[in-house]
């Protein structure tokens, strides 16, 4: 083998290995989850599958499923927070005034605010929710 030939393969070795790690380092590109095939993990009477966490900013997205009549209590959290609901009604309450999430609605609460939201549906409430930063739960002082 001629050495140019070796160099060639040697380099096309290389490149398709630095590739490869490249792939790896950024995570998977594309994510395809549907509620019926994910990995549950129970807490508590609630459920939740993690779909996918940004390695630097640390932003998390989240199925999660509640029981008819749950009460999330007072809290905030210091990242944004999207809510998309799948399934059932969500009632959040925010500085005295009622407001409800239909299936399908989509709701977006600000960091650092206090929110009060319950599960008020006859069925289990689903939802697709996704943080901006790290996931954190700060209980509401009154």
């Amino acid at each position: 083998m001629t050495s140019k030939l070796w160099i060639c393969l040697c380099s096309l070795a290389l490149g398709a290995f630095l590739y490869g790690q490249a792939e790896k380092s950024r995570g998977p590109s594309r994510i395809l989850a549907n509620p019926g095939e994910v990995k549950w993990e129970s807490s508590k009477g609630s459920e939740s599958a993690t779909l996918r966490q940004d390695p630097k900013s640390s932003a998390i997205e989240l199925f999660a499923r509640y029981p008819a009549g749950h009460i999330f209590p007072p809290h905030w959290h210091n990242a944004n927070e999207r809510i998309v609901l799948i399934e059932g009604r969500i009632s959040i309450e925010n500085n005295g005034t009622q407001r409800f999430i239909e299936q399908g609605g989509y709701a977006y609460l600000p960091a650092r605010e206090v929110q009060s939201m319950t599960c008020a549906s006859q069925t289990r409430c689903s939802f697709y929710v996704f943080w901006d930063g790290p996931l954190d739960f700060h209980p509401a002082t009154q």
